[in-house]
């Protein structure tokens, strides 16, 4: 796989894409803007798992992906492309590696399969994250602090325990585990062999699991997992309604998610709810 010094990225289409017009110096404000014009834009999905397609980290492919053919894409994809937007526009960039805990017990033990951003701004590091589904992030939030922190969407914090960083989200009262991290760097390699697990396993969670999602630009998050539909709003519930058929998730694709598949598309089995 290339690295990514060795790709340019087309930041025109790359902008237009996520809708964004702001400033493109590396500054603080840089970062917010397109953190949150690229989580309401290109949505988090596994789409292309559940058709049996292969996943490519070349650049040139996630570009075409993710930019091009109006995709989504899981963390590899996702945060590759902002890793080249963001090095192109002049920041300093740091792959890190991480086990998600969402929805999980501490005491099991996840694979380290999450990739997430570092970025340096002024000697300051933040942690940058569009690829972690219903946890991505739409602001930046300091890497080098443990209060609550605040972004349009929940509340974020950083703990530490035994060796361990905590990224964890605020929903309701509740603090929940987003991911537990080391601060080591997620070299290419490692990335590709962390996406090639991720999505050639069969007893991957992106294998036995249709995934979509996506922030709004009024702090709402839009999901489907399996036969759910939700639109949240932190802990709140807007709307949540099954599925009922392989027709209606295409057109709730199509709706929340931009997503735009041919009639008669079918996601998986395995990862299909409904049968073949």
């Amino acid at each position: 796989m290339n690295p990514p010094s060795a790709f340019t990225p087309d930041l025109a289409a790359y902008f237009a894409r996520i809708g964004y017009t702001g400033p493109r110096t590396p500054t603080r404000a840089t970062l917010d803007g397109i953190l949150a014009a690229h989580a309401s834009s290109i949505p988090f999905e596994n789409l292309a798992i559940l058709l049996g397609r292969p996943i490519s980290l070349e650049p040139a492919d996630v570009e075409q992906k993710l930019v091009h053919a109006m995709r989504g894409g899981y963390c590899f994809e996702q945060n590759t492309l902002l890793l080249l937007v963001l090095t192109a526009l002049g920041f300093h960039v740091t792959p890190l590696s991480a086990r998600v805990r969402l929805l999980l017990p501490r005491e099991f033990t996840p694979p380290r399969t999450h990739l997430f951003l570092k970025v340096m701004i002024d000697g300051v590091p933040w942690l940058a994250d569009v690829g972690v589904g219903s946890g991505s992030l739409s602001g930046a939030i300091r890497l080098d602090r443990d209060e609550e922190q605040p972004t349009p969407h929940e509340p974020r914090r950083l703990t530490h325990e035994n060796g361990l960083h905590f990224h964890q989200i605020k929903l309701g009262d509740t603090w929940s585990d987003v991911y537990e991290f080391t601060g080591e760097e997620m070299h290419p390699i490692d990335r590709e062999v962390a996406s090639w697990w991720t999505s050639t396993n069969p007893g991957s969670k992106f294998h036995q699991t249709l995934m979509a999602a996506r922030t709004g630009l009024d702090g709402t998050r839009y999901g489907i997992r399996n036969r759910e539909f939700t639109h949240r709003r932190g802990a709140e519930i807007l709307e949540r309604h099954d599925i009922a058929t392989p027709e209606e998730l295409l057109e709730v694709l199509a709706q929340n998610f931009g997503l735009h598949f041919p009639a008669g598309t079918r996601f998986g089995p395995p990862g299909s709810p409904w049968p073949s």
